[in-house]
């Protein structure tokens, strides 16, 4: 029994990445868990103002409350609201802290939107990939940094708003809580639970500096998951650059790093559902991240 008990707690809790002699914790199995949850009939598809949507925050603050997550206000919320094509919305963002053990006072922003598009003609757009997934991830990040603190500040946000033109994000960097200049930059989730050619995008990789070192010599060592530089206007495929909520930090001049799949056949489509992820990469896409974010947390800015 012993024996057993040992494995499980080796599977659910331990793995090891390049993360420079460092050790990441995050659970899969609860990885899995949380983006299951989230995707579920019982929320409704998330629309921003929705009863589903507010299930989805309280979702959201319970997990981070039990993860350590400290508010970045006084409260998690931040709330805004914003018409489009005449009606008003009243949205939520989730926002968290997690304070740096070298530059508490600099901040990097990883960021994922948590609606989705709701009930339309009586058929619910559980948003599974789009995007339980950057959610769910946005869980293990803040379970992975509960174990290994990080240097620089980390504000935790999930975003409301982004279907309807990222309503969320906009409100935050017109209303940043800790001062605009000490934002450094933005790592931005968006649909990053499956592909048929078990590839993940990083788009603003050649948009600054501080990325040159880190992707100049990137190499794929990973059969589950292929980590592509693209779709950010230096190449033949589509610009994704203002696709998600990482726009709303390029357009004020924050440096963004965007992780994303390419659409797929269930995209803001009501088959959008849990079972069509592809767990294996979805963990794997989980990895890449933290590993990536280590190695910008650890240089200077």
């Amino acid at each position: 029994m012993a024996k057993l008990i040992f494995h499980l707690f080796f599977f659910c809790f331990l793995f090891s990445v390049n993360l420079g002699a460092q050790e990441s914790l995050f659970c899969k199995e609860q990885l899995l868990t949380h983006s299951k949850n989230l995707s579920s009939d019982a929320f409704e598809g998330r629309r921003t103002g929705t009863k589903g949507a507010i299930k989805t925050k309280k979702y959201i603050i319970n997990v981070f409350t039990k993860l350590g997550v400290k508010p970045l206000r006084k409260t998690y919320e931040q709330p805004f609201m914003f018409s489009k094509q005449k009606k008003e919305y009243h949205g939520v963002n989730v926002l968290g802290v997690i304070k740096g053990t070298v530059k508490p006072d600099k901040y990097i922003v990883i960021s994922a939107h948590y609606d989705h598009e709701g009930i339309k003609n009586g058929k619910i757009y559980n948003g599974a990939d789009d995007n339980a997934s950057g959610v769910g991830a946005l869980f293990s990040i803040a379970e992975y940094l509960k174990n290994n603190p990080p240097k620089h500040s980390v504000i935790l946000a999930a975003f409301d708003g982004e279907e309807l033109g990222l309503q969320g994000s906009k409100y935050f960097v017109d209303h940043t809580v800790v001062p605009f200049k000490s934002i450094l930059l933005n790592i931005n989730m968006d649909m990053i639970s499956r592909s048929d050619k078990k590839e993940l995008y990083v788009v603003g990789a050649k948009s600054h500096p501080i990325f040159k070192p880190v992707f100049s010599n990137y190499k794929n060592s990973c059969k589950d998951i292929k980590l592509l530089i693209g779709h950010d206007g230096y190449d033949d495929k589509e610009n994704w650059i203002y696709s998600s909520d990482h726009a709303s930090f390029y357009k004020k001049g924050i440096p963004f790093l965007y992780f994303g799949v390419e659409d797929h056949e269930d995209y803001h489509e009501p088959t959008d559902d849990f079972e069509k992820i592809h767990p294996e990469f979805y963990y794997h896409a989980v990895m890449k991240i933290i590993a990536i974010f280590n190695q910008i947390d650890s240089r200077s800015f």
